[in-house]
């Protein structure tokens, strides 16, 4: 048997994605957060912590390649229920301080996770993997936008 390095592949992305997804999803089920949710607070605190309401559904739509908004809007709506997101008016949102807690929490768990999966790995190899993706998604959501 003889032992080869894996090239990169959409087979090895997407593995490597479901498997620290689920580890992620772990931190989330401890605070009854869903994925999409995770993405809209991510979203919104990238933004300064308040979006016009369309907007976050926009950008969460394109994160998660949603085929339409459905999915986003009900994660914002969730968010604004839970009251982790206030609405200052009728079209915009905002964190709330409970929402920016925990907003913080996923953010720690996320950071422990990835700096055990990435224990050891030379920075050289993870700067040369970032910018193979990068060029790889690029790519990938331009194909989506011709479609």
């Amino acid at each position: 048997m003889t032992s080869t390095t894996p090239i990169v592949n959409g087979q090895l992305i997407g593995l490597t994605h479901y498997a620290s997804r689920a580890l992620l999803e772990r931190v989330l089920a401890r605070s009854g957060t869903t994925f999409p949710q995770s993405v809209a607070l991510r979203a919104i605190a990238d933004n300064g912590g308040d979006a016009e309401r369309a907007g976050l559904v926009d950008r969460v739509t394109a994160a998660l390649k949603f085929s339409d908004d459905a999915a986003a809007r009900l994660a914002v709506e969730e968010l604004v229920a839970a009251k982790l997101l206030d609405t200052p008016t009728a079209d915009r949102v905002s964190l709330t301080d409970s929402g920016r807690e925990l907003f913080d929490s996923i953010q720690a768990g996320g950071r422990e996770i990835a700096s055990q999966l990435y224990a050891g790995i030379p920075q050289e190899d993870l700067e040369t993997a970032g910018r193979v993706l990068t060029v790889v998604l690029e790519r990938a959501n331009a194909e989506l936008a011709a479609v």
